[in-house]
């Protein structure tokens, strides 16, 4: 079968920080073509919706995918069904990916007949036995595929995820892939899953609870086929093991692959295990994101962080003496007012760290979307790009946006203005030298896109396609919320091996 797989265009943050390769999308790329399918994959990210159009005539796919790990993207993908639809009759159309899975019976129903399937959960188990059911029927008894006729049986989980290899080949413009300075980026996942419970977070809710590892050999051997310079590590929380740290160092070390190397991680994950980022500090660990999410008590424990603000500190101090520079998160609540926004401007000032913001906003699949969600004041899709604030603010909105992008600007100052980019000078030339522009580019596109106007603006937009809201749950009974309800065999491993699970 042809295959087409697409991802959507950019978000607001990713006009600026970073646009990161749709290393989900290969995977799924990758185990299609295993299952003997012929795949193409655009990614609007890079490229424009006349590529595509040129591509939906060009390679006259059977079946469409796009991937949604966003809901900002979800009109979009609708948009693109619709005319995929008009184009080829008959084509098999489908939507995957995390956001989508907590919201596909409403997508459907929105499409109004141009989606004719929603794969909900993991994408690689998913995609061979869907392909097979778009061609001879059954969608009904596919795992995790949902339909306007009803869902099939429960997603299904990797056993390991060694496999597929991500099918990197695929993508026609990989240089466009970067993180800040690092340009051109690629990207690798060494585990997947979240052991922790953040209010705010779906990761966890999303996998089951589940933590899966990739072999140190399979690590290094996919790191060693990789030709970009610099990797983003994507993994929700790097080396929460650290002999699997370890062991991927050795790999790598053995075969002398040296790369630039940008992680996420937690503080507490840090300070635990320290000889482990020291050691990837020297394989060249150059950037490091710890998501705080605030700098008070207070804050910290209405995200259940379960961390406390001096370990968040003493681990800022330990990345300072590795070496690593680290970009922080901090979490905009819509309650704060003019003293909160100067408070936290001050902060961002006073410590060298990196500090970006983002706006609190109650997602499908998170805790916060039960017991927010009826206070939203919109339900725009596009609004849900955590730049936006989707509940009701202290400041009246265009005065919370002046805020915000105020404290912004400080920020952007502070790392990306003008005396900056003088001392970037060597990298900015290096990376010129190679034809990279994405982090010159980025240094001075911030005032084009983070406008108060511009973001008010954005509230008074006709809206097509409206997020639902959400159905009762009870969320004292946490796995009502799961996408994966049952852990793999190996998950389960994985997690009774696992010293840093929070228990139910």
């Amino acid at each position: 079968m042809r295959l087409l797989l697409i991802h959507p265009s950019a978000l607001m943050y990713s006009e600026i920080f970073l646009r990161l390769e749709p290393l989900g999308l290969e995977r799924v790329a990758g185990a299609a073509r295993e299952a003997g399918h012929e795949v193409r994959v655009i990614d609007l990210q890079t490229e424009s919706h006349t590529a595509l159009t040129r591509l939906l005539e060009s390679f006259r796919p059977e079946a469409i995918g796009v991937s949604l790990n966003y809901l900002a993207n979800i009109p979009e993908a609708i948009e693109i069904a619709q005319d995929a639809k008009r184009r080829l009759p008959g084509v098999f159309v489908f939507f995957g990916g995390h956001s989508v899975s907590f919201v596909a019976d409403d997508v459907l129903e929105q499409a109004d007949g141009a989606v004719d399937a929603v794969a909900r959960g993991e994408g690689e188990t998913a995609i061979g036995p869907l392909l097979d059911a778009a061609r001879d029927g059954g969608l009904s008894s596919v795992p995790g595929a949902v339909t306007l006729e009803g869902r099939g049986p429960a997603p299904t989980m990797l056993h390991s995820i060694d496999s597929p290899r991500p099918a990197r080949d695929l993508l026609r413009h990989r240089r466009r892939y970067f993180i800040g300075e690092l340009d051109p980026c690629a990207s690798i996942e060494f585990t997947r899953g979240c052991p922790w419970d953040c209010s705010f977070c779906s990761a966890w809710t999303f996998y089951g609870r589940s933590y899966r590892k990739a072999s140190p050999q399979v690590a290094a051997e996919e790191m060693a086929s990789i030709r970009e310079r610099n990797v983003f590590i994507v993994d929700d929380v790097a080396f929460i093991r650290p002999e699997h740290g370890d062991g991927i160092a050795a790999e790598l070390e053995r075969r002398r692959i040296r790369k630039s190397y940008y992680l996420e991680t937690r503080a507490d994950v840090l300070l635990r295990n320290r000889e482990i980022f020291e050691r990837w500090s020297r394989l060249g660990l150059k950037y490091m994101f710890l998501g705080m999410e605030a700098i008070d008590a207070e804050g910290l424990d209405l995200y259940r962080k379960r961390i406390s603000p001096d370990e968040n500190f003493h681990a800022l101090e330990t990345a300072r003496k590795l070496g690593i520079t680290v970009a922080i998160n901090l979490i905009v609540d819509p309650a704060w007012d003019r003293e909160r926004f100067r408070i936290v401007r001050e902060f961002a000032l006073s410590v060298p760290e990196i500090v970006h913001l983002t706006v609190m906003t109650p997602y499908p699949g998170t805790e916060i979307w039960h017991t927010e969600a009826r206070k939203l004041t919109t339900r725009d899709y596009r609004l849900f790009d955590i730049q936006h604030a989707v509940v009701p603010t202290t400041l009246p909105l265009d005065e919370f946006y002046r805020e915000l992008v105020r404290t912004q600007s400080v920020i952007n100052r502070k790392h990306l203005g003008l005396r900056t980019a003088f001392g970037a000078a060597r990298i900015l030339a290096a990376n010129l030298a190679r034809g990279q522009t994405n982090f010159a580019r980025m240094l001075w596109r911030f005032n084009r896109v983070y406008n108060p106007a511009r973001q008010v603006a954005d509230h008074g937009r006709p809206v097509r396609f409206e997020l639902p809201l959400p159905r009762h749950v009870e969320v004292e009974d946490r796995r009502q919320l799961y996408i994966h309800a049952k852990p793999t065999p190996q998950g389960r491993k994985d997690a009774a091996q696992n010293p840093d699970a929070v228990p139910e």
